[in-house]
C-alpha cells in the first residue's frame, strides 16, 4: 500500500515538473528510471533476504542432523540469493537503457 502511495506521489510530482516551462521530458523519464531501478533492487533484496533467512536456517538445521545433506541444502540458499542478483541486473538495465 505504501509503495502505491509513493509511486503515485512521485508520478504526480514529475508530471508537475514536466508541465513547467523549459522542463525537458527526458528529465522525468530519467527520474522514473532511477525510481524503478531503486525499487527493483530494493524489493528483490528484501525478498531475497527473507528467502535466504528461511532457507539458510533450514539448511543449517538439516546439515546439523545429516552432514551429507549440506551440498543439497546450500543449493536452495543460492537459489534464494539469485533473486537479488536478478534484481540488480534489472536495475542496471533500467538505469543504463533510459536516456
Amino acid at each position: 500500500m505504501a509503495i502505491l502511495l509513493f509511486a503515485s506521489l512521485g508520478a504526480a510530482l514529475t508530471g508537475v515538473a514536466a508541465a513547467q516551462e523549459g522542463a525537458s521530458p527526458t528529465a522525468s523519464v530519467g527520474g522514473m528510471a532511477a525510481l524503478g531501478a531503486g525499487l527493483a533492487i530494493g524489493i528483490a533484496g528484501l525478498g531475497s533476504g527473507i528467502g535466504v533467512g528461511t532457507s539458510g536456517a533450514a539448511a543449517v538445521g538439516a546439515s546439523a542432523e545429516k552432514p551429507e545433506m549440506f551440498g543439497k541444502a546450500i543449493i536452495f540458499v543460492a537459489l534464494a540469493e539469485a533473486v537479488a542478483i536478478y534484481g540488480l541486473l534489472i536495475a542496471f538495465l533500467l538505469y543504463t537503457k533510459v536516456p
